[in-house]
């Protein structure tokens, strides 16, 4: 039904001003990748875990974590995919916990999506900037203080990423579809030289073996499904996809597949390399890269370069998906109606891609002028991020029945689908949560503080402004444009 609930059609679309029905499969796969960016992931995550990090305990299973967080992901994937047969939204999760938990707990949703994208969004910035420097150093330049030469990268990718936003959706996918495709082929060619240059000489059990803690497994899952965080972004091309209903669930489906894969041999490799490496490196902020330059430079540095253009990719895919959810809810009046403006050449949420662009490059350069560590700056915006995303997967997989219900669709199936995904997803966020504060790391507290200032401004709307959180929930609807051509129906 039309969001006036009285008919199928509707004169105008409420996401008018986008680019409709312009994205071909490859486009909205291209904004799935990138928003994952494996390339990236399997140099930065595996890194991550390894030392315990977020612990500071002994090292985990790298290949035990990523097929746990691999096993999560790939349920949520399950439960997204009815929902984007039958949706072609703009704003994603968002839209799918409205029509199928209500509007008040969609903006609980939305607000934990939107901080996910931002967060992996400044992670993302604050890896190009480290890597771009690292690659210098690998060259052999020399800096007085690098941070200054940091912050300056990082200003640049995100003018760089702000342009091509707002060229276009099929520029900026296009273009991060290269730069991940050249990343994997740079790292799969280099993890192949490196052992064939240093064979290894610790054996494959010792890979697979695991120490029974489970606290750190379920802190290292965390941090693993931030590996995988933004399979899902491609709900928001709803309203662009030629065919939103084919291609989107397909990218959405197998794109946490094969990035599974991905991570499980990059992970099972790197925990090869990094047992043998010394602690200077494992604890390095930029450990893969240390260890290939004890090879060769040019081989660190030529890493460096995929790493860095893979998190460029993260960052433009990530707020991509960020702005689209805060254009609708600009639309809805839930945000300011500024945001819910188009740019009248390009078609793309330009207004919100602007206001938000500024916040997501502010606080990795505060980060880095603060003299935070980059390894321990990416282990804390990657876990937050990851706490953001697992919220909405929550809300969205918990929705995905009701949603059924409510369009007589419902199965047995999809009622246990959804029940075990949203208690899979839960036992592993409450456990993280629970190691987080034993351990006195405020980053539940802070991701905390944001559901529950959703909650408040949700009870805001519902008491003051009921007319504006009843329009939360807006998708794509079918125009008479589309069908008749514009005729009037009778």
């Amino acid at each position: 039904m039309s969001a006036h609930g009285d008919r199928f059609i509707t004169p105008h679309s409420p996401v008018e001003g986008l680019r409709r029905r312009k994205l071909s499969f490859l486009p909205v796969v291209a904004q799935a990748v990138a928003n994952v960016a494996p390339a990236g992931a399997m140099s930065v995550i595996p890194a991550l875990i390894f030392p315990g990090l977020v612990l500071g305990s002994a090292r985990p299973n790298l290949a035990l974590t990523f097929g746990a967080a691999m096993a999560v992901v790939i349920l949520v994937s399950f439960c997204l995919r009815p929902m984007a047969k039958r949706m072609a939204a703009v704003s994603g999760l968002y839209s799918y916990t409205a029509k199928g938990l209500g509007q008040r707990t969609a903006i609980t949703a939305g607000w934990s999506a939107i901080f996910g994208y931002g967060l992996v969004a400044m992670a993302s910035l604050l890896a190009v900037g480290t890597y771009v420097v690292q690659l210098l150093i690998n060259l052999g330049v020399a800096f007085a203080d690098p941070r200054i030469f940091t912050v300056l990268v990082i200003l640049a990718a995100a003018g760089a990423a702000c342009f091509l936003m707002i060229r276009g959706i099929r520029v900026s996918a296009w273009s991060t579809l290269l730069m991940e495709s050249i990343s994997i082929g740079i790292l799969a060619v280099l993890m192949i030289v490196y052992f064939a240059v240093n064979p290894p000489t610790v054996g494959l059990g010792s890979v697979f073996a695991w120490n029974g803690d489970f606290d750190l497994l379920s802190i290292g899952i965390v941090v693993a499904i931030s590996a995988f965080v933004g399979f899902e972004s491609p709900t928001t091309l709803g309203g662009e996809a030629q065919k939103p209903f084919v291609s989107v669930p397909r990218a959405i489906t197998w794109t946490p597949i094969l990035a599974g894969v991905l991570y499980l041999l990059a992970a099972t490799a790197q925990d090869v390399a990094l047992k043998e490496a010394p602690l200077d490196i494992t604890g390095s902020s930029t450990p893969l890269s240390d260890l290939f330059s004890q090879t060769s430079p040019m081989f660190a540095a030529v890493l460096d370069l995929g790493i860095a253009a893979s998190w460029f990719a993260c960052a433009i895919a990530s707020v991509n998906a960020l702005a689209r959810i805060f254009f609708c809810m600009g639309r809805e009046g839930v945000a300011p109606r500024t945001v819910g403006r188009t740019h009248p050449a390009f078609g793309t949420p330009s207004t919100a891609i602007l206001a938000v662009m500024p916040v997501v490059a502010l606080v990795p350069i505060v980060m880095v002028i603060s003299g935070t560590s980059p390894v321990q700056g990416l282990a804390n915006l990657f876990t937050l991020g990851a706490y953001g995303y697992l919220g909405s997967y929550i809300f969205a997989s918990a929705s995905m029945p009701f949603f059924l219900r409510r369009i007589g669709e419902d199965t047995y199936a999809s009622w246990i689908l959804g029940a075990a995904t949203s208690l899979a997803l839960g036992a592993v966020l409450w456990t993280a949560a629970a190691v987080s504060l034993h351990t006195g790391n405020l980053q539940t507290l802070i991701y905390g503080g944001v559901l529950l200032a959703s909650v408040i401004f949700a009870t805001y709307l519902r008491l003051r402004l009921p007319e504006r959180l009843a329009s939360v929930g807006i998708y794509d609807e079918t125009r008479q444009l589309d069908l008749f051509q514009g005729e009037p129906i009778p």
